[in-house]
């Protein structure tokens, strides 16, 4: 990417660029659930974000000339979106994933825009729309179902499973990334602050992941997982992040978010045909709902 992406661009290109994104994000659930099987969490998650870190760094420098310096008042919000958007959410991401279908997790952090829509009218007093009320409960009854397997009741008297809890978390980590974000974009371009929370975020993996043989294991990891760290460095982290913020900028916020309300339809159905994962009539009335949801929350 240049400096900007200039209004010459053909709209069609836009388009193609973000329908890839909506399969590159669909698909992180299905190699982030492949990796669990032979990668520590705390592992992939700094692999994935030290090269996207990396990534994220050259091209804001090639974008704005250099990495924009910070100001007192902009360092506790940056700090906030390394520790909830990039350490925690993918922390959570991670430790989901060993446990739980890649389908499920999907439906269950597409949530993420009602979540975000009902936390953003209760702190910041955001307007809710009859669209938006209505979208709210369907994503969120929708989640239910597919988190108690059809019986939202059975949740009161078994709870909830330590992989669904984990994915819950990447639901709350991201409405607070995405919250912080909103004020912190005010003042930093979404290159520069994305890159800055990186940063952050990204070190603190080290730790744990040093406790779980990090110096030694990567020795060990086959082609298979080396490709599949890459493709969520460079593709799901940030190859997506660029098409989508050019979509945004050349045709809108709104035309843009349709295209993530088809993410859990492309995980369900990637995770059914790759991983022979059941397409089991409460997945299917669940997603429905989480889908049909985030597209009213998004109007």
């Amino acid at each position: 990417m240049g400096k900007s992406t200039d209004n010459s661009t053909p709209p069609t290109l836009i388009f193609i660029k973000l329908a890839a994104m909506t399969v590159i994000w669909g698909a992180t659930f299905i190699v982030g659930r492949v990796l669990m099987q032979s990668v520590a969490p705390f592992t992939a998650a700094f692999w994935r974000y030290a090269i996207a870190t990396l990534c994220l760094l050259l091209l804001t420098i090639k974008q704005e000339g250099r990495l924009p310096p910070l100001r007192s008042q902009q360092v506790l919000p940056l700090v906030i979106l390394g520790l909830s958007g990039i350490f925690a959410y993918n922390a959570f991401f991670f430790l989901g994933l060993q446990t739980t279908d890649a389908s499920r997790a999907a439906l269950i952090v597409t949530t993420n825009p009602t979540v975000i829509a009902l936390s953003a009218a209760l702190l910041l007093k955001d307007k809710l729309t009859p669209f938006k009320l209505i979208g709210i409960f369907l994503a969120l009854t929708g989640a239910a179902i597919v988190i108690s397997q059809g019986n939202p009741l059975a949740i009161l008297a078994q709870g909830i499973g330590s992989g669904d809890w984990f994915l819950l978390g990447c639901v709350i980590t991201w409405t607070i990334y995405t919250l912080m974000g909103k004020q912190v974009m005010k003042t930093l371009s979404p290159f520069a602050a994305t890159t800055y929370a990186c940063l952050i975020g990204t070190p603190i993996f080290f730790i744990p992941a040093l406790r779980e043989g990090l110096l030694q294991s990567w020795q060990t990891f086959s082609v298979s997982v080396w490709l599949g760290i890459l493709y969520l460095a460079l593709l799901g982290t940030v190859a997506a992040f660029c098409w989508y913020y050019e979509g945004v900028k050349l045709i809108g916020a709104a035309k843009a978010a349709v295209f993530i309300n088809l993410v859990p339809v492309i995980s369900v159905i990637l995770a059914a045909l790759l991983l022979n994962e059941p397409l089991t009539p409460t997945l299917i009335l669940g997603g429905l709902c989480v889908v049909l949801g985030v597209s009213l929350t998004n109007r």
